[in-house]
């Protein structure tokens, strides 16, 4: 595998790479923190193989894959961008992820997208938790990987240090295929431990030669614990005793069986990169040990009524199944659908179904349409090169899929098809917004809704009770690109507002009120007067209303009058403004004229009697209150508790989830909350995960409910 010295195939610039069948293709997503030097390593691989002509920088904003205008500007990729390139006639789709957390919704796509995954280490800065995340989320589906640890050219560079780091967190079968050699500083070129071969970059070009005699033993101590790793993953039974009886082991027989073992996902190899160094090494590990589309596992397939589906494979010729992985949407070009066709045969113009399901809760309506396909597009980053087809196996770019958005399914209109959706995590900071115009507020909407179409981590609430408008973002990072693009894509201007908390009203205590509208006029008069007791129920008791009027006082046909006064009152609230629960009120007595009662005199009755209960016992805030369960490593469990006590939090438990996590779990007011996702980041260093439920409305202190009444 990367011990072959078998030379790069460049690829013609400007010209997509194509394939004729599934298994000359790989489609790897890069996977690391951010600054782990994924973009550098994509644009490092472009040119070796002669894509481009030389690779960009990050911090010069002309790399392939950070194209985007909040790219360029914030120095870090915030989208999934593809780059696909050829080496050895096979085609290869680098699926580029951002590497902060906020942004972890594109990072699941490409991992869904792809068959294979390269973790990205720096050499200078080690392994983040997230990072860490990622690898045991695809080892449970049994995603194959290989490491790669990158900047080992750089000052703070210490390649055996990050080596031991990646073997102790990611575990067993994690070994090294290479060590780098350094002389002064400057990486000279790489030391192939299997066949004890140093190949020189000092050139420029790699070249071949025997190693010096003083890495003999560095070589013999890291290859001695690869070759045992391999034998052990080998199906050669017989291999290990006669490792062990001392027989030489043949370079060839070793080389095959690490290739079998990086496709099974049980052996993960690990390279080093540096400007100019390591590439023919990466490139040979993706084209001969990861997996090509016809061995990975075709997710969950169903038909729109949810039954089953079995038996359809990775074949260009079977029913079409391709899934929108990441959606772009520009005033201009109008949309574009990045989709990885898992079975069938993607062509221009033909008519497909796009089915929609399971994201409502996010502003996706489930829809099933049929849609006519543009044209086909292999991006390599903002330049879009034709495409004769997108085959199983492959991933293209879809133009002009008005309804399609990311995580839809496309399939035959004969027989539509849906994809079970990736596991997305639920958005959990909220941000309210408004316009700052009223020709901001006449575009917003539509622009909001292109927004939503290309992002499910990002979810929108119009809360009819606060009258705002929020978005639940997955973070501040998150936040500020929205609205980047609400600003300088689609031309929106807003402004973020304080957020308002819904909080509710109730009774004290109990007493009895009257509400008296008698009102002469010269012409036709009101008058209306009722009795009623009001008393709190337990929280969650909702509202009664108890009648109890005997001998008449009250004409039957005005009792209902009543109700609906209070009814109303109660949903305007009687201090604050906020709608007024559990409460039992019954009305006992009361007057009515022959004439001038009536419906709405006896709602108005009902309205006042219900003010001047408010004026004669107190009036409670109540707030909201969550149930929490956070998620966090052992080491974050003590901070956690800390923390949520502080935020008048009260821990109901703890429970060990895996192997050093624990699952928190306790009761706090939403209004303490608004900002946990990232003071939970930030607490965790990123490796902390928490849900929110609503569970009830509590009593809000008097000194924060005084404030605000103040407010309001």
């Amino acid at each position: 595998m990367a011990e072959r010295n078998t030379g790069g195939a460049a690829g013609a610039a400007g010209r997509a790479p194509a394939a004729d069948r599934a298994d000359a293709i790989r489609n790897v997503v890069l996977v690391g923190h951010s600054g782990a030097g994924k973009t550098t390593l994509v644009e490092q691989l472009l040119a070796a193989t002669g894509t481009i002509q030389r690779p960009g920088r990050v911090e010069d904003g002309n790399t392939v894959s950070d194209f985007d205008e909040v790219e360029v500007r914030q120095q870090r990729s915030v989208n999934l961008a593809l780059a696909p390139l050829l080496h050895n006639g096979i085609k290869i789709n680098l699926l580029d992820t951002p590497g902060y957390a906020d942004f972890v919704g594109d990072l699941r796509a490409g991992l869904r997208a792809a068959d294979a995954a390269l973790f990205v280490v720096s050499a200078s800065d080690g392994i983040d938790g997230l990072t860490q995340m990622l690898w045991e989320e695809c080892a449970q589906v049994g995603m194959p990987r290989a490491v790669v640890i990158t900047k080992i050219d750089h000052q703070r560079a210490d390649f055996d240090e990050v080596l031991a780091t990646c073997q102790d967190v990611f575990g067993d079968g994690v070994a090294p295929l290479y060590l780098p050699v350094i002389t002064n500083g400057h990486v000279n070129g790489l030391i192939g431990l299997l066949t004890q071969k140093f190949y020189n970059y000092a050139t420029g070009a790699r070249t071949e030669k025997e190693p010096g005699a003083e890495y003999q033993t560095q070589i013999e101590e890291y290859r001695g614990s690869l070759i045992e790793g391999i034998i052990q993953e080998s199906e050669d039974e017989t291999l290990m005793e006669r490792y062990l009886e001392g027989e030489p082991m043949d370079t060839k027989v070793l080389i095959e069986d690490l290739e079998k073992a990086v496709a099974r996902g049980s052996f993960y190899p690990v390279l080093c990169s540096g400007l100019g160094v390591g590439m023919q090494e990466v490139l040979e590990v993706i084209t001969q040990g990861f997996p090509s589309p016809l061995e990975h596992p075709m997710p969950e397939i169903t038909d729109l009524s949810g039954k089953p589906v079995k038996g359809i494979a990775c074949d260009p010729d079977g029913p079409l199944v391709a899934e929108v992985v990441k959606t772009t949407s520009d005033p201009y070009v109008g949309r574009i659908s990045l989709v990885r066709v898992f079975s069938g045969t993607l062509r221009p113009d033909m008519t497909v179904h796009v089915s929609g399901h399971g994201l409502a809760d996010r502003g996706h309506e489930d829809h099933d349409v049929d849609e006519r396909i543009g044209t086909l597009t292999c991006p390599l980053g903002k330049q879009q090169r034709g495409a004769a087809k997108g085959m199983a196996g492959d991933i293209v770019a879809v133009a002009k899929l008005s309804r399609a958005e990311t995580g839809d399914t496309l399939s035959d209109v004969e027989q539509p098809l849906l994809m079970t959706a990736w596991a997305m995590p639920d958005p959990l900071l909220p941000v309210a917004i408004r316009a700052k115009s009223k020709a901001d507020e006449d575009k917003l909407s539509q622009a909001l809704g292109r927004l939503v179409a290309e992002d499910p981590t990002l979810r929108l609430e119009n809360n009819a009770e606060t009258r705002q408008l929020v978005l639940w973002c997955m973070g501040e990072a998150h936040t500020d690109v929205l609205l980047d693009r609400l600003s300088k894509r689609h031309g929106v201007e807003v402004e973020r507002i304080e957020l308002r908390v819904p909080l509710r009203e109730t009774f004290g205590g109990k007493c009895q009120a009257m509400g008296r509208n008698v009102k002469q006029t010269g012409g036709h008069g009101q008058y209306a007067i009722c009795h009623l007791e009001v008393e709190p129920l337990p929280s969650g008791g909702g509202f009664e209303f108890v009648d109890k009027i005997v001998g008449g006082v009250v004409p039957r046909q005005f009792i209902p009058s009543v109700e609906k006064g209070v009814r109303a009152q109660m949903e305007r609230g009687v201090v604050a403004g906020y709608p007024m629960v559990d409460v039992r009120v019954t009305l006992y007595d009361g007057k009515a004229h022959s004439v001038d009662s009536s419906d709405m005199a006896f709602q108005i009755a009902g309205q006042l009697a219900l003010k001047e209960a408010a004026a004669k016992v107190p009036t409670l805030l109540l707030e909201p209150v969550d149930e929490l369960s956070v998620l966090v490593a052992d080491d974050h469990v003590g901070s956690v508790m800390s923390d949520l006590s502080s935020r008048r939090g009260r821990v109901l438990g703890t429970e060990p989830v895996g192997t050093g996590r624990t699952l928190v779990k306790a009761e706090v007011p939403e209004l303490e909350i608004t900002r946990y996702a990232i003071d939970l980041r930030s607490m965790s260093h990123g490796t902390g995960t928490f849900t929110r439920s609503f569970l009830r409305y509590e009593p809000l202190p008097p000194n924060l409910a005084s404030k605000v009444a103040a407010e309001d």
